[in-house]
């Protein structure tokens, strides 16, 4: 049985964190070869250090993508962040390519042929989740972690809080009584700031924006609100930290309340089942919820490399849910097709939209009119009430 009255915990960092950084740059290169031919297939990694951004990964794409227009997309997303610092800077850094052809031994596996539909792009699990505990059905730690930072990100951009760095990171502990969230045991919140700012001073900075995202009366008390327990963050991003793509998975989904089959999703195109099928998970479980169904539901995907149908399909609704879980499972597989086809025309993911995707979640967003989050939409909830009907 699970307990509930509890203290859970989440952490976000900002777009400037160092594997942030990553994660941006390597999305804007799946963006920008998804412009060049929406069938473009890519996996590119990226390291950022002082001054230093290293690209390599594999890709099949139009020859009008060359190392310059990489170069070019990278140095693009480090200005957008905000790195303009000695240490890294977006017209100063390093740029080293080391990106070649994707494996035949892959593509033959992946691609249609003959009577063979498109495979997954490699054997994994994934997992996709949705709860009642905010209005998006995400976890509220990790739902609210996000909301902190982008406030700050949002008064850095503004030029409201000229005086904070790109880098920054949250951590939100919740009460849970009744298995419900009720208020913050603690807030954490570090962020780089111009060496003129004290500790005190940037304490009170970062005070309204927690405020501000937290429902009223949910603030901590004052000895458990922490902003930059060290005492000063000046030199932060890549300069402070190296970055790597896909190291910040936990981040990208649920908080830690839910599982996680273990892959990364910046940097893929849609026909890895790392990023697609995720993304189908959390759209099944969030229509689950979004019509009724249960108040948590849990979806596993499973795929084999090469082959097209998931090789499982299970979903756990906690002792929450109002129907057949089995039946559950079948009705899903139903109204969409799991294949990594299937997903990417039912989501419509050929498309440049992931390099909004690489900060603050890949989940608990509002759809976006040109496809962007389309794995938010809850287009599939009367379809599951009449089903269960």
């Amino acid at each position: 049985m699970s307990k509930s009255n509890f203290l859970f915990t989440s952490e976000s960092v900002s777009e400037g964190h160092p594997d942030k950084v990553c994660d941006r740059i390597s999305d804007a290169i799946v963006d920008t070869y998804l412009t060049a031919d929406p069938l473009s297939r890519v996996a590119v990694e990226t390291l950022c250090t002082t001054n230093l951004i290293v690209l390599a990964g594999e890709v099949r794409g139009p020859a009008t993508v060359t190392p310059r227009s990489l170069e070019e997309v990278a140095r693009a997303a480090v200005r957008d962040i905000g790195y303009e610092q000695d240490g890294f800077h977006w017209k100063n850094a390093k740029v080293d390519i080391h990106v070649h052809a994707q494996s035949v031994d892959i593509a033959q596996g992946v691609d249609a042929a003959g009577n063979k539909d498109e495979g997954a792009g490699d054997q994994g699990i994934m997992f996709g989740y949705a709860c009642t505990e905010t209005d998006v059905l995400m976890p509220a730690p990790i739902y609210y972690a996000h909301a902190i930072l982008q406030s700050l990100a949002e008064a850095r951009h503004s030029g409201a809080e000229p005086l904070l760095g790109p880098d920054a990171k949250s951590q939100v502990t919740l009460q849970y009584v009744n298995g419900k969230p009720v208020r913050a045991a603690s807030v954490v919140v570090s962020t780089q700031h111009d060496a003129s700012l004290d500790q005190d001073t940037v304490r009170e900075i970062v005070r309204p924006h927690v405020m501000n995202v937290l429902p009223e009366g949910w603030m901590c008390p004052e000895e458990t609100f922490y902003v930059n327990p060290t005492g000063r963050f000046v030199i932060g991003g890549p300069d402070g930290d190296t970055g790597l793509t896909g190291r910040k998975i936990i981040v990208d989904t649920y908080g830690g309340a839910a599982p996680h089959g273990g892959g990364a999703f910046s940097g893929k195109d849609p026909t890895k089942v790392d990023r697609s099928a995720a993304y189908a998970a959390r759209y099944l479980a969030k229509n689950v919820v979004g019509a009724g169904l249960a108040e948590k539901c849990v979806i596993q995907l499973s795929y084999a490399i090469g082959v097209s149908k998931p090789l499982s399909v299970y979903v756990d609704t906690f002792g929450t849910g109002h129907v057949d879980e089995d039946k559950l499972s079948d009705v899903l597989q139903q109204l969409v097709d799991l294949s990594p086809r299937g997903i990417r025309t039912h989501l419509g993911l050929n498309k440049p939209i992931y390099a909004r995707t690489a900060a603050y979640g890949h989940f608990g967003r509002a759809p976006e009119p040109d496809g962007g989050f389309s794995w938010e939409r809850l287009d599939l909830v009367e379809q599951l009430k009449s089903a269960f009907a």
